[in-house]
């Protein structure tokens, strides 16, 4: 096996930038979110169902890229809340629909405009209309390739 000489190599001169972006933009973003009286697992769900119909579980996790056990206890918490409820599904007993409640779609109507407003400037600072195009894109492979391993 041929070891890389990490000083060198470009492909993984990328990493430790791309972590520390994400983790400085995740920071960012958190810090906002909690000021808002949410975790961002909790804005997340909120985000997926506001302005729908609602979804399942399944479709919810998947959506939100939360594992289904981590999802449960969010559900919970947020159906305490009164922001959510949770519905039969006709002809699947197993499945479970989740949708905001009124007072759920009105948080989701002014957190989700709140965050994209406060995190807008941060992007902005960084990169043209252009450049957010052409890094979505690169992101986007960057994500593909990783994929075909899992």
């Amino acid at each position: 096996m041929e070891i890389f000489d990490l000083k060198d190599d470009p492909y993984l001169k990328i990493l430790r930038p791309l972590v520390e972006a994400y983790q400085a933009f995740f920071q960012v973003g958190d810090r906002h979110i909690r000021s808002m009286g949410l975790t961002p697992p909790q804005f997340d769900v909120i985000v997926e169902l506001g302005g729908t119909t609602g979804m399942t579980c399944a479709e919810l996790s998947q959506s939100t890229l939360l594992a289904k056990a981590s999802l449960t206890g969010i559900l919970d918490r947020l159906e305490g809340k009164g922001l959510l409820e949770r519905l039969a599904v006709p002809h699947d007993r197993r499945a479970t629909h989740i949708r905001l409640t009124r007072t759920g779609e009105t948080l989701y109507r002014k957190v989700f405009p709140a965050q994209a407003n406060f995190m807008h400037p941060y992007v902005e600072r960084a990169f043209t209309k252009e450049e957010i195009t052409v890094m979505t894109g690169m992101l986007i492979r960057l994500r593909n390739s990783c994929q075909r391993e899992i």
